[in-house]
C-alpha cells in the first residue's frame, strides 16, 4: 500500500562540483517518482522531498551513500497523499538548483564549512539539553526566532524574541543594526524548523560578539517529536509546502490570530491582490480579504 511521507534534510559540507550533485540529485529524484525542492551550493545540501514512502527509503540509501552525505539528519513526517501516479501531492514538481547559498542569508563569503560542519556556529542543544539549560538559568535563557516573522505567528516557543523579518536576508541588517545587542550578554537560544537556518544564524551572531550563543539540534521538528505539545513549545508549525502547517498532538494550541477579523486561526494565504506577494495569517471566512498594504 503507497505511504505519503516528506523528508526533510540538509548537510553542511565542502562540495567540490555542486553541479554533478545536482544531476546526480535530479536525475535520481525522477527515476524514483519525487517532488520537493533541493538547493545546492560548494557549501552543501538543503532539501525536502515528498513521494512514497518506499521510494523516499530508496532516495535515502542512496543520499547517504554518499560519503560527505552519510551523517546528514533527515527528519520524517506524514505526507497528504499521493497522485495516481504516485507522486506527492504536496509538491507541484521536483526542483533541484544550485545557488550561492543554500539557505539565503546573503552573506555567503562569512559562512565557512569544513567537513564537520559550519565553523563557529553556536553549541548544540539536543531537546533534552534545552531542557536543561531552561531549568538551570531560567528566565536568563532567550529564545531567539531564526526563521521569518509570519511563521512565527502561528507558533513559537514560549517568550521568543521573534525578529521583524520577512525574509532571512534582513538577519544580517538587523544584527548590524545592534537591535539585539542587549542580548550579547546572556545565553541565546536560536532556533528554526529543522535546524539549517541556525547552523549559520548562530555563526552570525557569534561572529558578531554575542558570547553564548546555542542552537536547538535538529529544529523545532525534533523537538516536536520528543516533546509535542507538553513542553515549552506553543502552536502549530509553518511548513513550506502544501500542508500549510503540522501539529505534534491532537492539543496543539492556537496561537495565530486572523488578519481579518481577529479569530484565533493557524491557517496562511497569500493576499488576494495579484499584485501583492505577501502572506499573512487568516481564516477561511477572511481569506478574500486583502493584506493592510492593500485593504484601500
Amino acid at each position: 500500500m503507497a505511504t505519503p511521507k516528506i523528508v526533510l534534510f540538509y548537510a553542511f559540507t565542502p562540495l567540490a562540483d555542486p553541479e554533478a550533485i545536482r544531476l546526480w540529485q535530479r536525475d535520481l529524484g525522477e527515476a524514483l517518482g519525487l517532488r520537493g525542492r533541493l538547493i545546492i551550493s560548494k557549501d552543501g545540501v538543503n532539501g525536502t522531498l515528498g513521494g512514497d514512502v518506499r521510494a523516499l527509503k530508496k532516495w535515502s540509501r542512496s543520499f547517504r551513500s554518499y560519503v560527505p552525505f552519510a551523517d546528514a539528519d533527515i527528519k520524517w513526517s506524514e505526507g497528504t497523499g499521493l497522485d495516481a501516479e504516485g507522486r506527492s501531492l504536496d509538491f507541484p514538481k521536483l526542483s533541484v538548483k544550485v545557488r550561492d547559498e543554500i539557505v539565503s542569508f546573503g552573506a555567503p563569503g562569512e559562512l565557512k564549512v569544513d567537513e564537520r560542519g559550519v565553523i563557529g556556529g553556536g553549541t548544540r542543544l539536543t531537546p533534552e539539553a534545552l531542557h536543561e539549560l531552561v531549568d538551570e538559568r531560567g528566565d536568563d535563557v532567550v529564545f531567539f526566532d531564526g526563521r521569518n516573522a509570519l511563521e512565527a505567528q502561528i507558533g513559537r516557543f514560549r517568550g521568543a524574541v521573534v525578529p521583524d523579518t520577512e525574509t532571512t536576508r534582513d538577519f544580517v541588517e538587523l544584527l548590524d543594526s545592534g537591535a539585539y545587542d542587549d542580548l550579547k550578554g546572556k545565553p541565546v537560544v536560536t532556533y528554526c524548523t529543522g535546524g539549517i537556518r541556525c547552523e549559520v544564524l548562530s555563526s552570525l551572531m557569534t561572529a558578531r560578539g554575542f558570547g553564548e550563543v546555542y542552537q536547538l539540534e535538529g529544529g523545532i521538528v525534533r523537538y516536536g517529536e520528543k516533546y509535542g505539545d507538553d513542553g515549552l513549545w506553543e502552536g502549530s508549525l509553518y511548513v513550506f509546502d502544501r500542508r500549510g502547517s503540522i501539529d505534534f498532538s491532537e492539543h496543539a494550541q492556537i496561537v495565530g490570530e486572523c488578519v481579518g477579523c481577529g479569530a484565533a486561526t493557524k491557517r496562511t494565504a497569500n493576499c488576494p491582490d495579484l499584485s501583492c506577494r505577501a502572506q499573512f495569517v487568516v481564516c477561511a471566512d477572511c481569506e478574500s480579504v486583502p493584506c493592510a498594504a492593500h485593504a484601500a
